[in-house]
């Protein structure tokens, strides 16, 4: 070998899992279920799905093929950036629907595989293990086959396909080849015999699964611009610079993932959080106190509905972007309770000791050490009557709320204008719930 020869660095995959893995993505699902909702063809309508339509800086969710293809507008356009005059039909989310949708598609998944081969990564996409499938219903073509053919079927709306020995190349030949291969049926295999084709041709380190900008601009200051200068670089190195996910991202330029999907764990913590974008900048800080107590209100309701109390609150706020200020985060440790009355106190400390007199556009509140609810501790501060006071009254709160709606009781405050409860009310996944048809 001469000197100047390149020495490539290739895997031995022999010890790996070799599954039959699917990642299953619905094209375009936002506006391909108002297409078919208006009996169009999904890859020939021309709707754009958008989120606050009336708003400038409103965002495209979702646009049809030929809209993308057209006009060039796609996930993450705004509004003021949609052409004019163009043919583009905006329509306004309806998240409920598209659950909806979801669910009836995830019953079809789960005529090939059981729910422990099944794991639903988003709203539209699923990895599906067949390895065990294969004497009931054929191959892997033939299966993926079968599965895009009876959601065609029974709802019209068109599945692309990734294929792979794990779940990480399935995800992957889905994403770079599967949805842009018509000639294909929409589907692509990557294999780990194909790892030098595949990922390594990858040249943007942003369009691999898993690496953001900011990852990026520290993997360049290494050297490493592209996945195969990734693949081939010193693994202690990048674990010595990234801790563990350095190493990660190594054996994932190798097309390595040893996720086997029935393998299900119990996270050591979790966490209830609600997160509310307003309307437009909050200047009064009493105006943002009132969303600060709906959000807690709402959280602390979650807890009493699952027999929980939580140890630690975390308050964060994001200031307006016509602002140099960014806002800020911060928590407490508190003595374990459900009370809703305790929460708010404490989201409302934080919020006066934090914050700063600029104009409010994000509000976070989130609870952390959430543990099963424990017999009453009471304190020398407060009677046994005030507590069990308190407790009743976020049981009878929480019975009329759970039998007529949320919005059945709210304070005073809360039917103002910058109130945001009645406006939540009518959301799910921070959208539009309706499932009747835009006007």
């Amino acid at each position: 070998m001469g000197k100047n020869q390149e020495t490539i660095l290739y895997m031995d995959y022999s010890n790996e899992p070799h599954r039959d893995i699917l990642c299953i993505d619905i094209k375009s699902f936002f506006a391909s279920v108002e297409a078919v909702e208006r009996q169009q063809h999904p890859l020939e309508a021309m709707i754009a799905v958008v989120s606050k339509p009336d708003n400038n800086g409103g965002l495209v969710l979702a646009a049809s093929p030929r809209v993308k293809e057209l006009y060039n507008v796609k996930t993450g356009t705004r509004v003021y950036e949609i052409p004019k005059h163009s043919q583009i039909e905006i329509v306004e989310p309806r998240m409920a629907l598209y659950l909806k949708k979801n669910m009836e598609i995830i019953e079809i998944f789960k005529r090939y595989v059981s729910m422990q081969d099944l794991h639903v990564y988003s709203s539209d996409e699923s990895f599906l293990d067949i390895t065990s499938s294969h004497a009931l219903f054929g191959t892997t073509n033939e299966i993926a086959n079968k599965i895009q053919l009876e959601i065609w079927k029974e709802l019209h709306l068109i599945a692309t396909v990734g294929i792979g020995d794990n779940p990480l190349l399935a995800k992957l030949a889905l994403d770079h080849q599967a949805k842009k291969d018509r000639h294909n049926n929409y589907q692509a295999y990557w294999g780990y015999q194909d790892v030098a084709d595949t990922i390594w041709k990858i040249e943007n380190l942003t369009d691999f699964w898993g690496i953001g900008s900011r990852t990026e601009r520290k993997l360049n200051q290494l050297g490493i611009h592209n996945l195969k200068d990734l693949a081939q670089y010193d693994v202690h190195k990048l674990k010595k610079r990234f801790n563990i996910i350095g190493e990660q991202l190594f054996f994932h330029a190798h097309g390595i993932d040893r996720t086997i999907l029935s393998d299900h764990f119990i996270p050591k913590e979790n966490s209830f959080s609600k997160n509310q974008i307003l309307n437009r900048d909050y200047i009064n800080p009493y105006d943002v106190e009132v969303v600060i107590r709906e959000l807690t209100e709402e959280n602390a309701m979650r807890l009493r509905k699952h027999g929980l109390t939580t140890r630690t609150v975390k308050l964060t706020i994001g200031y307006s972007k016509q602002t140099d200020h960014s806002g800020f985060s911060h928590q407490m440790t508190i003595e374990a309770t459900d009370s809703s009355k305790k929460l708010v106190e404490y989201m409302s400390r934080l919020f006066r000791e934090y914050y700063e007199p600029y104009p409010v556009r994000v509000i976070n509140v989130t609870f952390h050490k959430i543990s099963s609810k424990q017999d009453y501790q009471l304190n020398l501060f407060e009677s046994t009557e005030d507590v069990l006071k308190d407790e009743r009254l976020n049981e009878v709160i929480d019975l009329v709320r759970e039998k007529y709606g949320y919005t059945s009781l709210l304070h005073a405050s809360s039917l103002i204008q910058n109130g945001m409860a009645l406006q939540r009310s009518k959301l799910l996944g921070g959208h539009q719930a309706n499932t009747k048809k835009n006007d």
